[in-house]
């Protein structure tokens, strides 16, 4: 089975004769993404089971995360609608950015279910889309970090919501682990650019 190390390596290595250190550690780092995979398919985990396949399938078209920018909105003021406004758009950036972007040019494979050692109960809808990186981890952790940028008192739970958010994708077996990382990082970066833009426009139209 070819990992994203696998993929990395063959272009880090394209156009040279010999191996680079390089592409052998990103295959390394493959092997490891695989294998952590496997770790937590194949831990039972009964009780977790349900609520995560739950959970992962309320952030679905990021729901979760436009029921919280409502409430947020609803009870928080002018800073509220602000944190929730910017936080659904920072979503829909990091959006375009993972599906639009990312995915089309790495076109990693989803992880194979088909044996039925694997996950059983916790299965959740397979996506169609490519699984490198994530969209629902880049989504969960674009509006935990914009709303919690605004509104301080909501980093720490948005923060720990949005790291479930990311784990259930891994534990009802759609996405690798590294796909969340990556997919973290993502959301997050994105967003901190997002903000960053805002927060400077802010600033120039309160010069004028």
């Amino acid at each position: 089975m070819r990992t994203i190390g696998d993929v990395l390596a063959r272009r880090v290595e394209a156009g040279h004769e010999i191996p680079s250190r390089w592409a052998e550690t990103m295959r390394q780092l493959g092997s490891m993404d695989h294998a952590l995979y496997e770790t937590v398919a194949r831990t039972t985990t009964p009780n977790l089971d349900v609520p995560v396949r739950r959970l992962s399938d309320a952030a679905n078209y990021s729901r979760i995360w436009l029921v919280i920018a409502t409430g947020v909105a609803i009870v928080g003021g002018k800073r509220g609608r602000r944190a929730a406004l910017e936080g659904l758009l920072s979503i829909g950036v990091t959006s375009a950015v993972v599906n639009l972007g990312a995915k089309p040019l790495l076109r990693r494979r989803r992880p194979d279910r088909s044996r039925r050692d694997l996950f059983g109960a916790r299965h959740t809808r397979m996506p169609t889309s490519a699984t490198f990186p994530s969209g629902h981890a880049a989504s969960a952790f674009a509006f935990a970090h914009t709303v919690g940028r605004t509104i301080p008192g909501l980093a720490l739970p948005l923060g720990l919501l949005a790291g479930a958010v990311a784990y259930s994708r891994v534990h009802t077996g759609v996405h690798y682990p590294g796909d969340v990382v990556v997919g973290s990082i993502v959301g997050a970066g994105t967003a901190a650019m997002v903000t960053g833009a805002l927060e400077r426009e802010r600033t120039r139209h309160g010069r004028r």
